[in-house]
């Protein structure tokens, strides 16, 4: 995939006023649930995005009304320019779908499911076998090329769905919790897969439970909740939206009651008997916190952040609501 994959000027989604009902389940009269509530947002192509929200706000809902497997209530949608509505095969065509739930044939083979799908979207016969080895390759499933499905691990299981979405080299890339129930090490190697796709013209639109890797991956996310965007912008903006620094204490004896009590004047809190918080407001400085510390003998090990900064954005922008 080149930089020609980039359609300049024309946005890789723009919905407006979306919204989606789902009947209530009793068959009750009445509104039903609201998954979506007047959703409009436009994604520039070659763009690495992230929906970000706690379970239920609606981020799953989105992603399968751009891949027609959820019907919308209202409103319109258009993939690289092509209405979902007006032309839904071609817009379907732009968009490589990886779910949150495995949907493999367990009995195929590795192989055989990429050669499958490449055969949906009427890929020559002579280009299959070179796309999809190479596939296999960069997420190292070569060597399990010939393993039916059921037999691989979770990990294994997830980047095998990611191949089978690029099969038809799409413009845009759907991933719907990519890395869940995948370990660290093969979540940071598919974060650096997943960096090198984008960087070669693929946009790529995720929904995730990790606000590191929002934070790690994407220049642009927006938050969900109960159907609404509630936040939206680039990580370095909702970043300095923060007004405190929030640092980890490590202590190297357990923190008392009674030594909590002569740090109450202080933006000190304690987390369990060896971790102390310090939030910070901005100009605020460590050093008349650790000089109180010090002077009542609590001595500190190790100092930290708290991993996600921008899981505070989140936390905070939830509460509100």
């Amino acid at each position: 995939m080149t930089d020609s994959h980039v359609d300049n000027g024309v946005p890789a989604l723009k919905i407006e006023h979306l919204r989606k009902v789902y009947a209530s389940r009793t068959g009750a009269t009445g509104a039903g649930h609201e998954a979506l509530k007047d959703v409009s947002l436009t994604i520039p192509s070659g763009e690495f995005f992230a929906f970000l929200g706690p379970n239920g706000a609606g981020k799953s809902t989105l992603i399968g009304i751009l891949s027609g497997l959820v019907v919308k209530s209202s409103g319109t949608a258009e993939v690289c320019g092509v209405s979902i509505d007006a032309n839904p095969e071609k817009a379907k065509s732009f968009i490589g779908l990886v779910p949150q739930e495995f949907n493999l044939n367990w009995f195929e083979t590795s192989l055989e499911i990429i050669v499958n799908q490449a055969g949906y979207y009427g890929i020559a016969r002579k280009d299959i076998m070179p796309r999809a080895e190479q596939l296999l390759k960069d997420l190292g499933l070569w060597d399990k090329r010939h393993e039916q499905s059921r037999t691989l691990s979770g990990g294994m299981k997830r980047r095998l769905m990611i191949a089978r979405a690029l099969i038809h080299e799409p413009k845009v890339l759907l991933l719907d919790e990519p890395t869940a129930g995948v370990d660290v090490e093969l979540r940071r190697e598919m974060w650096e897969y997943l960096r090198t796709l984008n960087e070669q013209g693929t946009t790529i639109i995720l929904t995730t439970h990790y606000l590191e890797e929002a934070e790690q991956l994407c220049r642009q996310v927006a938050i969900i909740n109960h159907g609404e965007i509630i936040k939206q912008g680039t990580v370095k903006s909702l970043l300095t939206s923060l007004n405190f620094v929030t640092l980890l204490l490590d202590v190297v004896a357990p923190v008392s009651t009674a030594e909590m009590t002569l740090v109450r004047d202080y933006p000190i809190t304690k987390i369990d008997d060896m971790t102390l918080e310090l939030k910070l407001a901005p100009g605020e400085t460590v050093n008349d916190s650790f000089r109180k510390l010090t002077a009542i003998g609590v001595q500190i090990a190790n100092i930290r952040n708290t991993g996600s900064r921008l899981e505070e954005v989140f936390i905070n922008l939830i509460e509100k609501k």
